[in-house]
């Protein structure tokens, strides 16, 4: 039976060819060096055998893999789904595989990822944000492959980087709910990472600059976001500030949550409450009344993450520092209409 499972090798390929084993690698890694009819040949019978290389022989003769490493901080946030589904579908037109490492907003999970994957010489890494602990930083300068950075943007990319200002969205949301008359708005905030607390400081600097802040209307928490959490935390926010008339939230989830247990509660959306998420889920549309959110590009933030990886990888040598600014979207909705239609 052990016979029945037996790995196939370079040299079963070439056995069955009739050439060495240095030809059938040199037809896999440089067709054109061969003759077509050998390239036949020697598809055939990697066919007929079921030979698979294996990646990581293939990087102790050569100087990387065709794996490019993505690093992100949860597999169960549907803000890096959408991400996940640009790069895969970008991956498809290349040669490459992407080999997906969760850190569960772990900085030491990030910094044990990192080596995991630099030991297996990958083409390229793209990581998430640019909140790097010194020693991550420090690898990802030294890493032999080009580097992309996603989510975030700022003026020190490690070397690529592709995302928006959580920061400016956050304020440009919370301009939009004073223009249209919410005079003591409120910030509701979960898990609150280095993401989040960069909205949560759009949001108060924003607040602040047409003298509306109030520390007393801001209630944030180290748990994970959810629907269910936003309704509980709007419950607090008005048992300790009855008087708020709008919630900034720095998710979908919870924003959903505030309207479900504002209306709960028959509290009027939006002309007593208006409503602000991020990230503009499909959801926010489709809830009534509708709500208005900061839409962020995540697709195509992953699809255009792996091409610029992809084109540096296709053109290695010394090159600039590169920063795409994908920008957000204010999408106004039926939950901030309240105070200039009232």
């Amino acid at each position: 039976m052990a016979s029945e499972f037996k790995k196939v090798t370079l040299s079963d390929v070439a056995g069955r060819v009739g050439v060495s084993a240095i030809t059938v690698s040199r037809a896999l890694r440089t067709p054109d060096k061969v003759s077509v009819r050998l390239r036949e040949e020697i598809a055939s019978a990697i066919a007929d055998l079921g030979y698979v290389p294996d990646p990581a022989a293939r990087a102790l003769a050569s100087s990387r893999t065709d794996v490019i490493g993505v690093v992100i901080p949860s597999v169960t946030n549907n803000v890096f789904s959408d991400v996940l589904l640009g790069m895969y579908t970008a991956i498809e037109e290349t040669p490459f595989y992407i080999q997906l490492g969760n850190t569960r907003y772990s900085a030491l999970k990030e910094e044990n990822l990192l080596r995991l994957f630099l030991r297996q010489k990958p083409a390229g890494l793209i990581v998430t944000g640019i909140d790097q602990s010194e020693t991550s930083q420090q690898m990802l300068e030294a890493a032999p492959c080009p580097v992309v950075q996603i989510m975030e943007i700022n003026e020190n990319p490690i070397d690529l980087m592709i995302g928006f200002s959580h920061y400016e969205a956050a304020r440009m949301a919370t301009r939009h709910m004073a223009e249209q008359g919410y005079r003591k708005p409120a910030f509701v905030g979960a898990r609150m990472d280095p993401r989040s607390q960069r909205r949560f400081r759009g949001f108060r600097d924003a607040a602040a600059e047409v003298g509306l802040f109030s520390e007393k209307r801001v209630i944030t928490t180290a748990t994970s976001s959810s629907v269910s959490l936003g309704a509980q935390l709007f419950g607090e926010l008005i048992g300790q500030a009855p008087e708020a008339d709008a919630v900034f939230c720095n998710n979908d989830d919870l924003a959903l949550g505030v309207l479900f247990e504002a209306q709960r509660r028959r509290i009027a959306v939006p002309e007593r409450l208006g409503i602000c998420g991020f990230n503009d889920f499909e959801m926010m549309a489709a809830a009534e009344p509708p709500v208005t959110s900061v839409r962020t590009f995540r697709n195509e933030m992953g699809r255009r993450a792996v091409e610029m990886l992809v084109e540096a990888i296709d053109a290695p040598g010394p090159r600039e520092r590169q920063v795409i600014d994908l920008g957000y979207e204010i999408r106004k909705r039926r939950s901030t209409e309240g105070r200039t239609a009232a």
